[in-house]
């Protein structure tokens, strides 16, 4: 006898799986309140969609990008008791990240359940960059996604479905709409209380609203979805409409903000309370088998945990690890030997290079492709050579751009991608900063994204507040990413090269005042020169007084310097993450007075991370105050005039060589 397409073993496994997750919920809360927990959110009340979701998918085959109340989706895609305690009570052997994330954050490889943040909405991007992906391996496998409803107000979202539905993208968005984000109702979240009406209008894209209390209705749901994705009809967002039958986590007490008439309500749609009653009613099984399971899961619970918290705690001295990957192998060559190329030339050929050197790189951002080839032409070329499938226009969204790239990476690809203008990277800063930055971080190593963001930055171009900013400080802030700024063609070419084969991911800075200059030109090397990262390079010898600088300031410190009767040492950094502390050191003791210059503001500017060092490392060296040259705590204006005010100049370098130079 099958009931709904489904044999009573399956029936009976369904149950099995939601009663495993509610009992996980509360145990897990008993453990909170025994002092052996710090953190809980519930799946409860939303189990039977949960359940669904994973039953229409392929484990290790599909991907998953779940978000912190799937529990029971986790569990039903293959996750076990085991793994779900470990992660609880922050083990060694979590596989979702090795104790460093709080629990109900999951991630694992062997089922491609990839490792999620605890932002709300990054995660619709990334998916759909998988997507892409997978779309690229002409790959049936589909991308599940989900959320609550609240997130769905996040831009994020909409730029998901905008891409994903432009693409067709086999992505299954699945929206749990329990009426309430945190404490905020849905009548002051969205318009029309329904993730179902405001997603109407995308192209391509399905959309189905469910009872997601309802495991049957959901799975066809699901079904359907699946289905339509793997044909290559393109993505559905799925609104299923559940019970939030806990708190929203158990720092929360919804009764501060919901009426106990509503609570009470909420109980009498339990799916696993009307899963039970449709069993019993259908003659699919007696109240006592699944009385059976119920016992038999809380035993099972009780015990798994008993186990758990005897496995070993993280060992500290791996607090640090996976930060970054392994280091690379470069070819340095003291010298380029090619002819002489200006610096927007050489990015755009190392581009091309990369692009034949590795099948799955590709190039993407606004304005990029075709004869327009971005707009300092960095791109120029590249579309008609290795054809628009590898270099193409990406949405006017700089989110998209970073999030579908991370989601890319994950999957193996190697985007690099451009920002138009550094002044407008903010957008993507979430995914920069709390996705990339931390995914190898928070998933032990599990989950990576290496790829290149390639940004035009700096002034002294007339650019004003938007077009001039100098955002280096920012990134290099950032455990997790590298930091490239060139102030030359062979450096730009051979870090770049060296950006797109390495296992991290990384920003790279082009100074767009220097793209054409000619004292930023130089000897083109070959594709084989690759320049590592942390190597900084002495462009002048000297013995009374080093600057170390970067980008657009080794110029003027190198004119600077020849209005000085002196001798200086001016050290290009070329790459602020990892910083080369060596050269720097070497340098101050054989000085022993020290400039540290850049285009940067000098309140926070990176600058004063160098300076801080220096005092700290080589104090006894030092027979001078160590001096920073810096622009201006201010916007950059238009007028010439008062751009010259605000930034560097040459003049301000040669007066503090004289200023330290009386010490």
């Amino acid at each position: 006898m099958k009931y709904k397409g489904h044999t009573k073993k399956e029936i009976l496994e369904i149950y099995r799986l939601m009663i495993l997750s509610r009992k996980l919920d509360e145990k897990q809360l008993i453990l909170l309140k025994q002092g052996k927990g710090y953190f809980h959110i519930a799946a409860a009340g939303h189990e039977a969609a949960e359940v669904a979701a994973a039953k229409a998918m392929k484990p290790g085959y599909d991907y998953a990008y779940p978000y912190y109340r799937d529990q029971a989706f986790c569990l039903g895609y293959g996750m076990t008791e085991k793994e779900a305690l470990l992660s609880f009570l922050a083990k060694e052997d979590d596989p979702n990240s090795g104790g460093r994330q709080m629990p109900q954050h999951f991630g694992h490889t062997d089922l491609n359940i990839v490792n999620q943040s605890s932002n709300t909405g990054t995660q619709y991007l990334q998916a759909v960059g998988a997507a892409f992906a997978l779309q690229r391996d002409k790959s049936d496998a589909v991308v599940y996604v989900s959320s609550g409803e609240g997130t769905t107000s996040q831009g994020d979202f909409h730029e998901a479905l905008n891409w994903s539905s432009r693409n067709k993208a086999p992505v299954i968005f699945h929206i749990h709409n329990n009426g309430y984000a945190i404490s905020v109702p849905v009548s002051e979240q969205i318009s029309g209380e329904s993730v179902y009406k405001i997603t109407a209008g995308y192209e391509n894209l399905a959309r189905i609203s469910v009872d997601g209390t309802n495991y049957f209705e959901s799975l066809l749901a699901f079904k359907k979805s699946v289905d339509r994705a793997r044909k290559g009809h393109g993505p559905t967002v799925i609104e299923s409409n559940v019970v939030r039958l806990f708190p929203h986590s158990s720092s929360d007490d919804h009764k501060k903000y919901r009426p106990q008439e509503e609570i009470d309500a909420d109980k009498l749609k339990d799916p696993i309370i009307l899963f039970r009653e449709m069993c019993i009613k259908n003659k699919v099984a007696k109240t006592s088998e699944l009385d059976k399971i119920d016992n038999s899961m809380f035993n099972l619970v009780n015990e798994t945990t008993d186990w758990a918290e005897t496995q070993d705690n993280p060992d500290a001295s791996n607090a640090l690890k996976n930060l970054y990957g392994f280091d690379q192998e470069f070819m340095d060559k003291p010298e380029a030997e090619g002819d002489r190329i200006v610096l927007v030339d050489a990015i755009n050929h190392a581009l091309d290079e990369e692009l034949t050197h590795n099948p799955k790189a590709l190039i993407y951002g606004e304005d990029i492709a075709g004869g327009k080839g971005g707009v300092f032409t960095a791109t120029r070329g590249l579309t008609d050579k290795h054809g628009k499938d590898r270099v193409f226009n990406s949405p006017l969204a700089e989110s998209s751009i970073v999030g579908t790239a991370i989601g890319m990476a994950t999957l193996g690809y190697k985007p690099i991608v451009e920002i138009q203008f550094g002044d407008y990277i903010w957008p993507a800063f979430m995914q920069i900063r709390n996705e990339m930055a931390t995914l190898r971080y928070r998933s032990n190593g599990a989950w990576t994204c290496p790829f290149v963001i390639r940004v035009p930055v700096g002034g002294y171009i007339h650019g004003s507040l938007y077009h001039s900013q100098s955002i280096d400080g920012y990134f290099a802030h950032m455990p997790g990413i590298r930091v490239a700024f060139p102030s030359n063609a062979a450096d730009a070419k051979g870090l770049l090269k060296a950006a797109c084969r390495m296992d991290d991911p990384v920003i790279f800075l082009e100074h767009k005042g220097l793209y054409r200059q000619g004292y930023a030109a130089s000897p083109e090397p070959d594709e084989n020169y690759l320049l590592e990262f942390g190597k900084a390079k002495v462009v002048q010898t000297g013995d009374d007084l080093t600057i170390v600088t970067w980008g657009a300031i080794v110029q003027k410190s190198i004119e600077a310097a020849k209005q000085s009767e002196i001798s200086v040492e001016i050290i290009d950094i070329r790459t602020l993450n990892p910083l080369d502390m060596d050269t720097i050191l070497k340098s101050v003791k054989k000085t022993n007075r020290v400039i540290v210059a850049h285009e940067d503001v000098l309140t926070n500017g990176f600058g004063a991370e160098i300076v801080s060092r220096i005092s700290d490392e080589a104090f006894t060296y030092l027979d001078a105050p160590v001096k920073r040259v810096a622009s201006k705590d201010s916007h950059i204006a238009y007028a010439p005039v008062l751009e010259d005010e605000i930034l560097v100049q040459t003049s301000w370098i040669a007066d503090c060589i004289n200023e330290i130079m009386k010490f």
